[in-house]
Order: C-alpha cells, then structure tokens, then sequence
C-alpha cells in the first residue's frame, strides 16, 4: 500500500475519514471559533439556496438569536456541482448529484420556494415573481450565475447526448447524457472539441479535466490514435495561474492534445457535427465527433437589473461591486455577496464558497454589534484538476496567483497524485455537505 510517509495518510486512512463524514479535517478550511449567540431582530433575506446560501443560513441561524432569515429560492433540488464532472465522466450516475433543497436548510428559517422578481437596494426590498414583498435589515446575493446557452447559436439543451453533443455544466442529467457521447466517442475515435466561454466562469478547470478524461478513455480503449482531440482556448493561456498554465500546456504536449489558441465558440450545427469560433483573423470552423460546450456565465437578470453590478468591470457579465477581502457591497454596504455572483477575480469554486462564508457571517454579525468584522477573503479557489482517471493535481490558489497548498510537503500541488484524486472522488462530497451546514 502506498502511503504518504511524513503524515500518514494513506488510502485507508482518506477512506475511513470520508465514511465517517470527517473530510472537513482532511480538506482544511477557516477554523471556526466558538462564539456566543447574538441577540437580533434583523430582517435578513438571503437570494439562492445553493452552496453559499444554504451555508451561510445555516451558520446564521446557529450564531443570532432572534433574528428573521429568509431563503429565496425556486429550486426544489439542490445540485451537488463538482459532482458533474465525475458524471460524465461516467464515474457515478446522475442521481449522485441530486438531493433536496430543504433538506440542507436550518429549522427556524424561512424559505420561499420561488424566485426574485426585482431587488431595490435603495428601499431594501425583494419582490417576488408571485408579488410578494420582503423588506431587509442585511441582504446576502447567492443567486449564482446563469448559463447563456443562447449565446451559443444552434445549440439545444434537448439535443445534448445526441450527435456527439456534450455539456457537462447543464445539469446532472445532462452531465450523464454527455458521458454516454463521450462514451461512444471513445470507443469508435475521431475528432473531439473542448474549450471554455471567454467570460469568468464557475470552476474554469473543468473543461482541461473534461479533455484529460477522455484522453484516457481513448487511451484505455486503444482509440487514442485514431482521435484527435483538440482544445480551443479563448485567449492566449490555458490556465489564469501562470505555473499551473505551464504545467497544463507541458500534459496537453505529452498527451498530443491540440490546442488552439484564441478561438471562441460562437455557433454549432449538431446535424453537420461543425462548430464555429471567433478567432482574431476571423471565423473558422471544426468538424468534430464529439464535442463538450461550455457557454458564457453571466449573472441573473434580476442581480443587474437592480444596479448592484460592477459599472466599469465585467460591463457584459455583471458580477456585483464587493469589496474584495470583505465580499460587502461597495455602494450598499448591507447588501453581502457568496460564491459565484461576487465580482472578484478568483473564487468561483464551491471551495471558494467555504472560505467565503465564514467572512460574509464575521462581517453582517460584526455590524449587527455596531463594530468592525476582522475575518478577510484572500480570494482562496482549490481545482482538483483530474489529468487521468485514479490520478489528480490539487491546485489552490489565491487572488495574486499564489499557491496555497493545504497539505505543504505532502501533496505536491503540481503532481500527479492518487491522493489527490481520492480529495476529488471521494472526500470532497463529505466536506461539502459539512458546509452547506455551517460545520466546515
């Protein structure tokens, strides 16, 4: 058995804290400081039950006393997202991805299952589509972001599945539907296509994994060399992180990846198998067999319709004004934002989400006291980047490109690990679900 000298942890050991619902101590996060309950009556309103909503009602609820919580969200079932990519990767089925949504709120909250209408930050008031009007004390966006699947012209969700058709962001169901495309990619070859919107968007290492992935399918099945698989980057680079840029471009190399650089998807023609980029000497286009569309994220309409968006950043994708370490709004300072809605330059990751939380609670519960909060965001993402199926990089890193390692000298962030893999498949699901209520 091979294990990890300096710490001891070795695969029984990575197993053993996953079963028992303890890989928050094996996935670190803030620490967490007792602390007394706080006296309220705040009206707070918390926009998405998500990853970020959810935790951060959950750590709201346990920390005041008194206060009004309420949930907005429309979605019944909550989707566990990293679990996507495991999906199609034909790992686990679809329903490895699904609970529900109320099964992860606290008691003593309320949640009004439907959406927002508008917010007036001015007023300080959420209207829902059914009319109904909440005022707010403390306002806390986890709304996360919209896939702008119209941007991308001749694409149809329903299709997905079909043609060589795959989008693992679109949902569990359709994340298991682009496994059974890449499934029959993989086994008959051809040319695959791979790529990212040139928008932030959320976990921006998912696509590389996605190309790894069926490179090793196609190397298992003896197809590789009758693939070619080819990823179209949108700018210059692979990764936003220099090192880890270079370390990618050095595995597509080995791996005779195809990379294309600047080439944006604009447009495909399932029935043609054909997809069309934006490149800076003009439109081109590639054939493929199989290929994994990822559109541009933006956030909801109802986020910048209010006028909470960054005015000169961002102008097309409309992520919110926060204060970067503080994650408050800069021009409504009770208005909080969690997770993929914040207009920051890192942080889209559900890992993002558990540092993020416990700053947004330091900060809201500091001015319910009339004093300063002290926690800050340091813009913290993790990537377990998957390069081949049992084998993983655990990338993290922070706002100026740093690496933050969590384990230093034992997980070598830039190797290729089955440790690493284990974070990915087995224990991070359990330090999520810790998250969402408010443990980790």
């Amino acid at each position: 058995m091979r294990r990890l000298d300096t710490a001891g942890l070795n695969r029984r050991s990575v197993l053993g804290l996953a079963a028992a619902g303890g890989a928050a101590a094996v996935l670190p996060g803030p620490a967490r400081a007792a602390a007394s309950r706080v006296a309220s009556n705040a009206r707070i309103v918390i926009l998405g039950a998500g990853a970020g909503g959810a935790a951060i009602a959950n750590r709201l609820a346990a920390r005041l006393e008194g206060a009004s919580i309420t949930i907005v969200d429309g979605r019944k079932d909550h989707w566990y997202q990293p679990g996507f990519t495991l999906i199609a990767a034909g790992l686990k089925p679809a329903a490895y991805s699904v609970s529900a949504t109320d099964l992860w709120l606290p008691e003593g909250i309320t949640w009004l299952p439907e959406y927002a209408a508008s917010i007036d930050p001015v007023a300080q008031r959420v209207t829902t589509v059914s009319g109904h009007a909440l005022d707010y004390d403390y306002l806390i966006l986890a709304t996360g972001l919209v896939l702008d699947w119209a941007a991308i012209e001749g694409f149809d969700l329903a299709q997905v599945g079909q043609n060589g058709l795959g989008a693992v962001y679109a949902g569990p169901e359709h994340a298991a539907a682009t496994w059974r495309a890449m499934d029959d990619f993989t086994r008959k070859g051809g040319t695959a296509l791979f790529g990212r919107p040139p928008t932030e968007m959320k976990c921006a290492g998912a696509p590389l994994k996605y190309t790894f992935i069926t490179d090793d399918y196609a190397r298992r099945r003896g197809t590789r060399a009758d693939s070619n698989l080819i990823y179209a980057a949108h700018n210059d680079t692979l990764f936003s992180v220099p090192i880890v840029n270079e370390k990618v471009k050095l595995l597509y190399r080995d791996r005779g990846v195809d990379t294309r650089w600047n080439h944006v998807l604009k447009a495909v023609d399932p029935a043609a198998r054909q997809a069309v980029f934006d490149t800076p000497e003009g439109e081109t286009s590639l054939d493929y067999d199989f290929i994994n569309v990822i559109p541009p994220q933006r956030a909801p309409q109802v986020v910048r319709d209010a006028g909470l968006s960054w005015g000169d950043r961002w102008t097309d994708q409309g992520w919110i004004e926060v204060d970067p370490a503080t994650l408050r709004h800069l021009r409504y300072p009770n208005v909080f934002g969690v997770g993929d809605i914040n207009g920051v330059p890192k942080g889209k990751t559900a890992a993002s989400v558990k540092w993020q939380v416990p700053v947004v609670e330091d900060h809201l519960v500091a001015d319910i006291q009339g004093r300063e909060g002290t926690q800050r965001y340091n813009g913290y993402t993790s990537c377990p980047l998957i390069t081949r199926i049992g084998r993983a990089m655990l990338v993290e890193f922070d706002y100026d490109n740093n690496l933050t390692p969590s384990f230093p000298g034992i997980i070598a962030p830039l190797e290729e690990l089955w440790v690493s893999w284990l974070m990915k498949e087995i224990a991070l699901k359990p330090t999520y679900n810790a998250m969402l209520r408010g443990k980790a």
